[in-house]
């Protein structure tokens, strides 16, 4: 499947952004919609992830309470509402889909069979 991811952009500290990963075609109810952020100089870190299906949804500790993720099954759209950004979330953020993964692995960047291209955040202090 093919991912388009959007929605980035430059925002002050305590703003809201919301991005989307549009795919191609409609996720199977087993698929996982995951988003991953890479910062300059680091390895890519998981954000949250999500069952198509609606069975399961993960966040990150380090963004829990602040990030949701959501679907339009419509739109076979997943976002990511970021709510009280940090500069510490300046990243470029990567949207991925999985077919095959498991509730324990849904964390593991290699687990994801699909990656649509990076959307830049920067978040200004």
């Amino acid at each position: 499947v093919q991912l388009q991811a959007s929605g980035g952009g430059l925002v002050q500290a305590g703003g809201s952004l919301r991005l989307s990963c549009a795919a191609s075609e409609r996720p199977t109810s087993r698929t996982v919609m995951g988003w991953f952020r890479q910062a300059p100089g680091k390895e890519r870190e998981f954000v949250a992830a999500m069952r198509w299906s609606g069975s399961g949804t993960w966040t990150s500790d380090s963004v829990k309470g602040r990030f949701t993720i959501s679907k339009d099954s419509a739109k076979n759209t997943v976002y990511l509402q970021m709510n009280s950004l940090k500069p510490e979330d300046t990243s470029v953020y990567f949207c991925a889909a999985g077919s095959r993964i498991i509730n324990t692995s849904v964390r593991v960047e290699a687990a994801y069979d699909d990656w649509g291209q990076g959307t830049q955040v920067t978040v200004s202090s």
